[in-house]
């Protein structure tokens, strides 16, 4: 068996640098591997006595861990992530050399929940791409007669955002990657740097292009062609990130009297839903998604196909 010098105890490091740095994983990504491989580790040491010799686990141990936290009534989901995440650590071992074999391979783990993608309606969309001027103009009503001024372009940013994601189905990180000098707004299209480094040009709206152009002249200058389409705040030209479109779409769901706890994912999801509703076929959205896997984009074909059900049961008298 080949080894690497130092401790095993080194390998996830190694592991995490080559997320970052070679792989390109998402932030969340990131994080939720480092703690299934913290958790693991943890639960190893106060088993054991002493931290988890990775070379040499076998694939009891992996199952004993399987069974705690069944015990701790973990969700299959949260489960099946954290064996995802040892399952990825593993192969990596393996494809360095470090292992011969996966002692995570070939565990039964628990069926995922069939769960159906969560989108706003198209009338909702509206509300809520609309919903950051609304705001404006209520913040700036409240505050008249004030000395207090109500700055318009974080609205307009957070118009643009919305409006982007919603044209173009990104992915957040996708979003705050953008570039300037990647959109061609003659041409209609952007470059995204997607999941593993991988790029893909989909077309964006007009009304989108508009939006970003209208936040661009309110900032001193816009941004250079190799600066971010969207930054984080008027005075630091550093992108915008996920945390803060986060809280900014929070604020603007709860304006809009609709579920804050829905994620800038789920614009995506509306996306793929609305594109699908009003006939695209499932091979140009998979493309347009960046997903590499078919059956990935699949699930939102189960999402059309349930509402056309329910419209069905509802209106056929001999349903």
């Amino acid at each position: 068996m080949a080894k690497v010098s130092g401790e095993t105890g080194d390998w996830p490091g190694l592991f995490f640098r080559f997320l970052t740095d070679e792989k390109d994983a998402s932030v969340y990504t990131q994080r939720n591997y480092k703690q299934a491989l913290d958790g693991f580790d943890e639960w190893y040491r106060e088993a054991n006595g002493q931290a988890p010799p990775w070379a040499d686990l076998k694939r009891d141990s992996f199952r004993l861990y399987l069974r705690q936290l069944g015990r701790n009534n973990l969700s299959q989901a949260a489960i099946r992530l954290r064996f995802s995440a040892l399952n990825s650590f593993y192969k990596f071992l393996m494809r360095r050399g470090f292992i011969e074999a996966s002692p995570v391979k070939g565990i039964t783990l628990p069926k995922p929940a069939k769960r159906l993608p969560q989108f706003l309606t198209i009338d909702q969309m509206i509300e809520l791409l609309d919903a950051p001027e609304a705001e404006y103009r209520a913040e700036r009503s409240a505050k008249e007669g004030t000395t207090k001024k109500v700055r318009v372009t974080p609205y307009l940013r957070d118009r643009a955002i919305l409006e982007t994601i919603y044209a173009c189905g990104l992915r957040i990180g996708e979003m705050c990657r953008m570039i300037a000098g990647e959109i061609d707004a003659e041409q209609s299209v952007v470059n995204v740097h997607g999941k593993g480094k991988k790029e893909r040009q989909v077309p964006i709206g007009r009304t989108a292009i508009e939006a970003i152009q209208v936040y661009w002249q309110r900032l001193a200058k816009p941004p250079a062609i190799d600066e971010p389409v969207f930054f984080a705040s008027e005075t630091k030209r550093t992108p915008i990130y996920p945390r803060l479109v986060q809280m900014r779409l929070k604020r603007y769901l709860n304006a809009c009297n609709l579920d804050a706890g829905l994620t800038p994912h789920k614009l995506r999801h509306s996306y793929a839903t609305h594109m699908l509703d009003a006939g695209a076929d499932l091979r140009s959205v998979q493309e347009l998604l960046g997903h590499s896997n078919l059956a990935t984009t699949q699930v939102y074909t189960h999402v059309t196909t349930e509402r056309i059900k329910r419209a069905y049961d509802e209106a056929h008298p001999r349903a």
